[in-house]
């Protein structure tokens, strides 16, 4: 098969699809896969090393995109990059487009692609296989980008994360109890604050404490969130609706009684935010204020750690490359029930429930269209 990688143009975006340790791989495979020119640089890949493992380097886009049957991405598709789009293309991103504009997922449908987003690729058990382990080291991030703004020179509370002897730690309230949430209490138990986490899931609160068996954790409600929040110096939202938008769970009116200068770190941006006052920042101003409270929403933290955060997304999508390769996109579907569930559209259907929910459209199941019936139900 054919595979292509694009030069990622979103704004602060260092991040590339593929190292070149996965296009060995695949050119092992009797796979092609072109690079476009400078793909790799912002982290740190040079266009040598993709050649010296078998890559063929491409000087446009256009170029990439026109020579390949399957698109490998970092993040969402432009406008431009849609439009460029063959029909019956598959397409590999962290696509979200539970928050894309209804434009968007037409243009998908009419040029019949075959969208596959790694934060909906499911296991039979629940697990999220591309997703999980991004989150783990967006935990660890999300509290050292709130240390660093509780600073005084960042305009916040000029507090240290563990406090110091004779003065009481910041206290951190971690909403969700999953691997970002997780992860991050146990980095910031490890930096000596208080921390508190929420979760309506008493199973995933239990597998916290074995993590993170300091942390203070309570069952999620309208009267604990309101209880938690004005206190904290830092709230982590780490809440996640598998394919659907996140709910807000905490209001405008509990931000503004928040201490001034206390942290927001809204990692749930990317599925519209579990913060009311959140809105989508940028790497490049990743920072705003509502109330004197300190809000970070940038949606592809990650991409500050380009080199890291590349080789984790690419290992973890190895795989499903490999078995859309080896097998073609039909096969490879009904071979692998967790590809599956991460097709957002398919040959002009949509075959998201809850993207098909949320903009009133006919929703398809992936097993009705593949021929064979796929188990995509969870045990």
């Amino acid at each position: 098969m054919n595979i292509g990688v694009v030069k990622e143009t979103a704004r602060c975006e260092s991040r590339v699809a593929l190292t070149p340790a996965a296009v060995r791989r695949l050119v092992e495979n009797s796979n092609r896969v072109f690079i476009q020119r400078g793909a790799g640089e912002r982290s740190h890949f040079p266009d040598g090393s993709y050649v010296a493992a078998g890559a063929e380097i491409a000087f446009s886009p256009a170029e990439v995109v026109d020579r390949c049957e399957l698109l490998v991405k970092v993040g969402n598709l432009t406008r431009e990059e849609m439009q460029q789009l063959h029909s019956h293309q598959a397409v590999m991103a962290w696509f979200h487009l539970i928050v894309a504009d209804r434009d968007e997922i037409t243009l998908l449908l009419d040029k019949r692609i075959a969208a596959i987003g790694y934060e909906v690729i499911e296991a039979l058990d629940g697990r999220l296989p591309v997703l999980q382990p991004m989150s783990e080291i967006a935990g660890p991030m999300a509290v050292a980008v709130a240390g660093h703004l509780l600073r005084s020179t960042s305009g916040g509370r000029g507090i240290l994360l563990g406090g110091a002897p004779g003065v009481a730690p910041a206290r951190v309230l971690i909403l969700g109890a999953g691997t970002v949430g997780s992860t991050a209490a146990r980095t910031a138990l490890n930096s000596g604050a208080t921390t508190y986490v929420l979760d309506l899931d008493v199973h995933k609160l239990r597998r916290l404490l074995r993590m993170a068996p300091g942390a203070i954790s309570e069952v999620s409600d309208a009267a604990t969130v309101e209880e938690l929040v004005p206190p904290a110096d830092v709230l982590i939202g780490a809440v996640l609706v598998h394919g659907g938008l996140t709910p807000h769970l905490v209001s405008r009116q509990l931000v503004e009684r928040m201490q001034p200068g206390s942290v927001i770190v809204d990692l749930s941006i990317d599925q519209g935010g579990c913060v009311e006052t959140s809105r989508p920042t940028t790497l490049a101003d990743p920072v705003f204020r509502h109330s004197d409270v300190l809000h970070y929403c940038v949606p592809n933290m990650t991409a500050d750690i380009a080199r890291t955060a590349s080789a984790v997304l690419s290992q973890a999508s190895l795989p499903y490359i490999l078995a859309l390769t080896g097998f073609g996109l039909e096969q490879a579907l009904q071979r692998s029930p967790e590809l599956a569930r991460g097709v957002f559209t398919l040959w002009g259907e949509c075959t998201n429930k809850a993207l098909a929910e949320r903009w009133s459209i006919p929703h398809r199941e992936v097993s009705a269209m593949v021929g064979q019936q796929i188990r995509l139900a969870k045990p």
